[in-house]
């Protein structure tokens, strides 16, 4: 393995030292950036989408804990989750389990299917074509945005912060809709890779079957419920691995980098004149 490069990728994307871990302290840790954050702006609390699986049920516990420790020490926080199906979601049950785990102060729940249809429809009209062969992708990063539409929509309207669920196994390997939701005000997961997450998250007591989810995006109609390891083509197991300094094959190795470098510009918002080519130059 090529360690430098490891040891780079790690600390650039802030990965927790698997030695040191400890549960207990890294919920706390977190719990404290979320509310320490909203008392120094002033901010009157959280708002994020639950879709079902780990990571944004973790990242719903982590802000429901802090803005009641917001409130306990008189300050004034709320948490709204939100539900954002297109149409029916075929995980529903999913969602519903998460939201146990979770208990936010309020949950709303926004159909995205008639702005996703709408702008589809209304930019085919405009003359937009699109090979069918990437027409389900396309039409899936659009959902991933009208999602985070209806949550920055709902936090302007209330004053709130937008969290987001990057955790490390996904930053490396750029899993996100840029803009989509990779686009939030706070990332209380940032640094953990994936197994670390399922253990924030069994520590706070969230069910097996949360905590077991099969990760997926779920934004193609024609590829339902697709487990992200496969669209990647790599376990989140060695991805957690690699993080984590541990060995990989030389393949899986070869398929994390070119991950990580293929997504840059997904980590450089925006890509500038003066970061443009020191993205790019140095491959380790």
């Amino acid at each position: 393995m090529n360690r430098a490069l490891q040891r780079r990728i790690a600390t650039e994307l802030e990965v927790v030292d698997p030695a040191t871990f400890d549960p207990a302290r890294e919920v706390q840790r977190r719990v404290a950036f979320l509310a320490g954050y909203l008392s120094r702006t002033g901010a009157k609390g959280y708002v994020l989408g639950i879709s079902g699986g780990v990571d944004s049920s973790l990242g719903g516990r982590l802000a429901q804990l802090a803005c009641e420790r917001v409130r306990a020490a008189g300050g004034d926080a709320t948490f709204v989750a939100m539900r954002l199906p297109y149409g029916v979601q075929r995980d529903e049950e999913d969602a519903r389990r998460a939201l146990a785990f979770v208990r936010p102060d309020e949950t709303l729940t926004v159909d995205i299917a008639p702005a996703v249809d709408a702008t589809w429809d209304s930019l085919a009209a405009a003359g937009l074509t699109v090979s069918p062969q990437y027409a389900e992708y396309v039409k899936g990063n659009v959902k991933a945005r009208q999602r985070m539409i209806a949550q920055f929509t709902v936090a302007g309207a209330r004053g709130l912060l937008v969290i987001g669920t990057d955790q490390a196994a996904e930053a490396v390997v750029g899993f996100y809709t840029k803009f989509g939701d990779g686009a939030a005000d706070l990332t209380p997961l940032t640094g953990l890779p994936k197994r670390r997450v399922k253990q924030l998250a069994r520590h706070l007591g969230a069910a097996e079957s949360v905590i077991e989810k099969v990760p997926t995006a779920d934004l193609e109609d024609d590829k339902p419920l697709v487990p992200d390891e496969a669209a990647l083509g790599v376990r989140y197991e060695v991805v957690d691995d690699y993080l984590e300094g541990r060995d990989v094959s030389p393949a899986d190795e070869q398929r994390i980098t070119d991950w990580y470098f293929r997504t840059q510009h997904k980590r450089h918002l925006p890509v500038t004149p003066g970061t443009d080519v020191a993205i790019w130059q140095d491959r380790g």
